[in-house]
């Protein structure tokens, strides 16, 4: 059973809002993780995220996140800085979700004891299947600040040799 998750969460079918699913699925095919981590593409699971949470110690949450700043910054946020928002402000497009889905892990003494968001501030969330140039930069940035994330948790992340293609399903060309 795994004790610590990344959880990349987004739709990709709206352009930078697949920086979750983009970042867990490159993390995954450039480094290996011991078998009590895992790494998981949610999609847009909304309040069912509450499911992925039960038994976790730590969690490391990747997504799109509403935040000043220009296209491609990244955001890091801890339980605090995800919980201190007001009910209505939205963290990314998909919410309600993240911070209802702490708060009923929370309510049902479920959740972990760490929980980050590392975030980037999308360029755009229009229909397609494709990230804006600023969001694919941020990509390997926010790679790197889940690898220094796991690191701070004690977990040894090892460089794949040679890395693995990451499965990006919904960049292909249809055909």
């Amino acid at each position: 059973m795994a004790r610590i998750a990344v959880i990349g969460i987004g739709n990709v079918l709206e352009g930078d809002d697949a920086l979750g699913p983009t970042v867990a699925r490159t993390f995954e095919a450039a480094y290996a993780v011991p078998a009590d981590v895992e790494v998981i593409d949610a999609g847009t699971p909304g309040l069912d995220l509450t499911a992925y949470l039960a038994g976790l110690e730590a969690v490391v949450f990747v997504d799109a996140v509403k935040a000043r700043g220009g296209a491609g910054e990244l955001r890091v946020y801890d339980r605090a800085g995800i919980l201190d928002r007001g009910p209505i402000l939205a963290m990314s497009p998909h919410e309600p979700g993240l911070r209802e889905s702490i708060l009923h892990a929370e309510f049902q003494g479920v959740a972990p004891a760490t929980i980050l968001l590392v975030g980037v501030i999308p360029g755009s969330i229009a229909f397609g299947c494709q990230l804006t140039a600023a969001a694919r930069a941020a990509v390997p940035v926010a790679v790197a600040r889940v690898k220094a994330e796991l690191e701070a948790l004690g977990v040894p992340v090892t460089p794949r040799q040679p890395p693995l293609p990451p499965d990006l399903w919904w960049e292909r060309p249809a055909g």
